[in-house]
Order: C-alpha cells, then structure tokens, then sequence
C-alpha cells in the first residue's frame, strides 16, 4: 500500500512538473492590438517575429483597451495594447499584468472632435449633446478630464460607449454630436467636423496618456526569450519610423502595413502617425517612462478613475506593475 501510495504520488508530482514544463515550452502567443497607426504593424505585417523565435502567433484585433485587458483576465489573450487608462483600471483590480513597453506617447494622436453645425464651439457647449468615446479607453479619460477641468458636469453630458467602428458608422449616419477618438475613425470624422480639444492640450495639464503592452505575468516569466526578442523588433521598427519618416508616404510598404492592419486609408496615415511620440530602448527604460513616470501616471489615472467611480480601490503602489526587465535585457544590461 505504502509502495503504490508513494508511486501515485510520485507520478502526480510529475505529471505537474510536466505541465509545467510543457507551459513554459508552448511556443505560441495570443497578441491582441488595436487599430492605432504604429510602427508595431510592420512587424505583424512582415513575419519577422515569428521567423526569429519560432512561435507562432496569433493576432487578434479588439476594438478596445477595456476589451484587451478583460480577454487577458479571461487567460485568453497573453500579450495586448491598451491605453493607460484600461492598463491603470486593470492594475487597480489586481489583473496579474506587467506593462513592459511604452507603445507610444499618445501626444495629440487622439482628440475631441464636434460635428459642423452641432452649434458645439467649446466645452460648455456639449450640456445636453451626445458625445461618443470608447469607455475605459484614454480616450474616455480624457473627455472626463477635460469636462472636470472645463467645469461641466459629466453627467450633464450624454456620453456614450462606442466602439471607433461603432463611432464612424453612428457619426454616418448623424447620431451623434461629437466623439472623443484616435485614428483611423479620426481622420474620417475630421472631415465634417472639427477638433476643439486634444490628448496632447489635457497632457499639458497634468493628465498625459500613452498606450502601452502589457503582458501575463506568469506567462512572461516563461517565455522571457520570446518577451526581449519582442522588444528588440519594436525597438528596431519605430527607430526604421524616426529615421525614415520622411519616407514612409502613403504608397511606401511601411505605410500600407499599417493601413492594411488598422483598416485605415493610407493617405491618412503619415499625418496622422507624425502626432504620436515613440521613446527609443534608452527613453523606455529612464526614469520619464518604464523606470519611473509611467506608473505615477497609471497611479494619478487610478486616482482619477476612482473619484469618477470607474474602478473601486487605488493601489498603494503602480510600479508593481510596471518592469523594466526586458528593456534592460535588450539593452544587454
């Protein structure tokens, strides 16, 4: 009795060594991204990251930071952009994520924008309007900063949750009155419209906002070749973007990638990419992002997220979730 009780237990033991093992040994991800015009689609476009680690990946668009961060929590999804508003609501709930990449700074990449003849000329104006934002997103968060800092009452204002395809088709069809939104909806709702406020004006405020990748922790720790590799692709396509800008036009390869994956108009997105800013390996791991300000920022949007009752508690500390370590690691240090 004594012989099999101990072999059960020995075969159970390893039965969990070999899950273990075989967790750490499957070489296949699910990334989840959005539709923002980044140099990160040049790498989904080409392979290259799938030729150099041998995993494969599955790439997966969400019309959403909220929607990547809650398929994370679901074990769906291992890796996935979000903005800092959706990345801060998940820290704030425990999610077991680490932000390991600043995908860009969003600057004026995202703005208000209010439709001809709406009779919207400011802030004030958007009492009793209905204003479309993807809930949860930077977006949303800066539309609520923007009315705290402008005096309106949020709830003076009819805000609705829409997804950016959901916003192009409802602002179509003359539903709604304004929209706070990033590209490739932007572009489009530009046309007959215009922009009264930007990600970049609240910034400067106090309330800057960026997007960023965020991974599962455990799964991170797993793969730490797959997640510096990762790194070293990004890190080489935005340096390709800052060294060729000028370059990459509307008929350009680089261009067309990044309108094919975004499901934007490529003569759109050169304009439009110009508005992000994308810190280099060095900036990623100083003190302005990684090391430092991107988990005060998540910790000043959690505050504020929680004074607007999006989320229940402020974690005492953001950096928890925040790593410099793969940044440092493809820097060879």
């Amino acid at each position: 009795m004594t012989t099999k009780r101990t072999l059960f237990r020995w075969l159970a033991a390893a039965g969990l060594m070999a899950a273990a093992t075989s967790f750490a040994q499957t070489k296949e991800v699910t990334f989840a991204y959005q539709d923002m015009l980044v140099p990160l689609r040049t790498i989904i476009e080409s392979g290259e990251l799938e030729k150099t680690t041998g995993y494969k990946i599955n790439w997966r668009q969400f019309g959403g930071g909220g929607d990547v961060v809650r398929a994370m929590a679901s074990g769906d999804v291992q890796i996935g952009e979000a903005g800092s508003s959706p990345i801060a609501a998940a820290a704030s709930q425990g999610q077991d994520i680490k932000l390991f990449w600043i995908l860009d700074d969003i600057a004026d990449a995202e703005a208000l924008v209010v439709r001809n003849g709406a009779g919207i000329s400011g802030w004030k104006d958007l009492k009793g309007k209905k204003v479309a934002t993807p809930f949860v997103s930077t977006s949303h968060y800066q539309l609520l900063v923007g009315l705290k800092l402008e005096g309106v009452d949020a709830k003076e204002v009819n805000v609705v949750n829409l997804r950016p395809p959901e916003i192009a088709a409802a602002w179509e069809r003359g539903d709604i009155d304004a929209a706070f939104i990033w590209d490739p909806v932007l572009s489009k709702i530009k046309s007959n419209g215009k922009a009264i406020a930007t990600s970049g004006s609240i910034g400067k405020k106090g309330y800057p906002t960026f997007d960023g990748l965020v991974i599962n922790a455990k799964w991170a720790a797993a793969n730490e070749g797959f997640v510096t590799a990762l790194v070293k692709a990004l890190a080489k396509a935005d340096d390709n973007y800052r060294k060729n800008a000028a370059k990459w036009t509307a008929d350009s390869a680089p261009i067309k990638a990044i309108a094919k994956w975004s499901k934007a108009d490529p003569k759109d997105v050169p304009a439009a990419i110009a508005l992000y800013g994308f810190p280099t390996l060095q900036e990623q791991n100083s003190a302005q992002w990684l090391g430092g300000g991107a988990a005060q920022a998540l910790a000043k949007t959690a505050v504020f997220l929680k004074e607007q009752g999006r989320i229940q508690e402020v974690k005492p500390d953001y950096s928890a979730f925040v790593t410099t370590q793969y940044v440092r690691q493809a820097l060879g240090k």
